[in-house]
């Protein structure tokens, strides 16, 4: 179900489209406009253009068959990240799938509200598509260290 898209410019002339979907679950941000911006911002902080992202809001069994369909894993997920470039160096364009069911029960063991840890998967992939990796301890450390300066933005 397709609900609404929010373009904005970005930098030069260049239109970014930042849209949200959701499929299997009722949730959908409260906030989409005020997301965009913060996104582009943060993109923009990185010398990244984004030409666009698509967040889809999914269940957990929805995110499992994409996760089994297109990369063979048999496991729940908060998140798959699609980067749709050739090269790491054009323009963002990607695919965004977020299981609500997995990030209600991370925000429940975090003790953090539903929309707070939301936010934190958006810019997760986001951070994945700019360049930061999760893979070793001080990886992990760092990604989330910047996630949390990234979320400070949102917040302010």
């Amino acid at each position: 179900m397709k609900v609404a898209k929010y373009s904005l410019p970005f930098i030069s002339t260049k239109m970014a489209s930042i849209e949200y979907f959701q499929e299997d679950t009722n949730y959908l941000p409260s906030n989409p406009s005020q997301l965009t911006q913060w996104l582009l911002q943060v993109a923009s902080r990185y010398d990244q253009e984004i030409a666009y992202i698509n967040y889809i809001f999914c269940s957990d069994n929805y995110l499992l068959q994409v996760n089994q369909e297109y990369l063979d894993h048999d496991y729940y997920t908060d998140i798959i990240t699609f980067d749709q470039r050739d090269n790491p160096d054009e323009p963002i364009e990607a695919d965004i799938f977020i299981s609500i069911d997995r990030v209600n029960d991370n925000a429940t063991k975090e003790q953090a509200h539903l929309e707070e840890e939301v936010h934190r998967v958006m810019i997760h992939g986001l951070l994945h598509l700019i360049g930061f990796d999760d893979k070793t301890t001080d990886q992990k450390e760092e990604m989330r260290k910047t996630e949390d300066a990234c979320l400070s933005l949102l917040h302010n």
